[in-house]
C-alpha cells in the first residue's frame, strides 16, 4: 500500500462507484479525504464509512464557485491540499444528428471544464511542495463507440489537459497523470443503452471492479510514482486492445 499519511486528497464524484472506491482506498492508505459529489448525502455516507479524517461536501463540478468552495473547505478542515482526483463524469447517448449545443455543453462542463477548474485550484493551493493530480478519463478517449460523441470528446480533451498540467506543473512540483478505465462494474456501465440494446457487447472477463481503478490511482498519486507525469494508464483488462 502507498503511504498518504499527512496528505489531503479531494476526490470528485465520490458518492458512489469508482469515486467512492478511490476515496476509500486513499483513506485506507492514510490520507485525509474530501469527498465531493452533487449528492451530499451519498458523499457523507461514504465519508462516515472511511472515518474521522473524511469529509463529504456538496459540489457540482460544473459550478465554478462550488469547486472553489470545495477546495476552501478542504483547506479549512485539513490545512492543506496534496492530491486531486477528477473522477466526476456524465455520459449521455444520442446519435450525432440529434445532439444540440446544450447537450454538448452539459457533458463538457462536467467531464472536462469541471476537471480544468479543479486543476486550476490545485495549482493555486498545493503550495511549495507541489502534489499530484489524477484525471479519470476513459478508453473512449482513444477508441470509442457510437452515440456518445460528447463523452468521448471530453475524455480526449481530459488527456490533453493532463499533458498541459504535467508541463506547467513541473516547475511547481505538481505531477498530473490520467487513468483510462475500461468496462467497470458500476451503474454507468450497466445503464448504457448500447449494452442494453446489444449494439455493444462486454465479455464478463472484460469487466473490472472499482477497486482496480482505485489501486491505479493510489499508485499514480503516491510518492512511489514521483518520476511519472503526463502519462495515460489504461486500466481495462486489455479491452482497449480489442476495440
Amino acid at each position: 500500500m502507498a503511504d498518504f499519511s499527512g496528505k489531503v486528497a479531494i476526490v470528485t464524484g465520490a458518492g458512489s462507484g469508482i469515486g467512492a472506491a478511490i476515496a476509500r482506498r486513499l483513506g485506507q492508505d492514510g490520507a485525509s479525504v474530501v469527498l465531493a459529489d452533487r449528492d451530499e448525502s451519498s458523499a457523507a455516507k461514504v465519508a462516515q464509512e472511511i472515518g474521522a479524517n473524511a469529509l463529504g461536501v456538496a459540489c457540482d463540478v460544473a459550478d465554478e464557485a462550488q469547486v472553489a468552495a470545495c477546495v476552501g473547505k478542504a483547506i479549512e478542515r485539513f490545512g492543506r491540499l496534496n492530491v486531486v482526483v477528477n473522477n466526476a463524469g456524465l455520459m449521455t447517448f444520442k446519435e450525432l444528428g440529434e445532439w444540440t449545443a446544450q447537450d454538448w455543453l452539459k457533458v463538457l462542463e462536467v467531464d472536462l471544464v469541471g476537471a480544468a477548474i479543479f486543476v486550476r485550484e490545485a495549482f493555486r493551493h498545493m503550495g511549495e511542495k507541489g502534489g499530484a493530480i489524477v484525471n479519470i478519463a476513459s478508453v473512449h478517449a482513444e477508441r470509442t463507440t457510437a452515440s456518445c460523441a460528447p463523452y468521448s470528446a471530453a475524455k480526449a480533451g481530459l488527456l490533453s489537459l493532463t499533458r498541459t498540467a504535467a508541463i506547467e506543473g513541473r516547475a511547481k512540483g505538481i505531477r498530473a497523470n490520467a487513468v483510462l478505465p475500461g468496462a467497470v462494474d458500476t451503474p454507468m456501465l450497466w445503464e448504457n443503452p448500447n449494452l442494453k440494446s446489444g449494439a455493444e457487447k462486454v465479455e464478463p472477463a472484460d469487466v473490472g471492479k472499482p477497486e482496480d481503478i482505485a489501486a491505479a490511482v493510489a499508485f499514480l498519486a503516491s510518492d512511489e510514482a514521483r518520476f511519472i507525469t503526463g502519462a495515460a494508464l489504461a486500466v481495462d483488462g486489455g479491452r482497449l486492445a480489442k476495440l
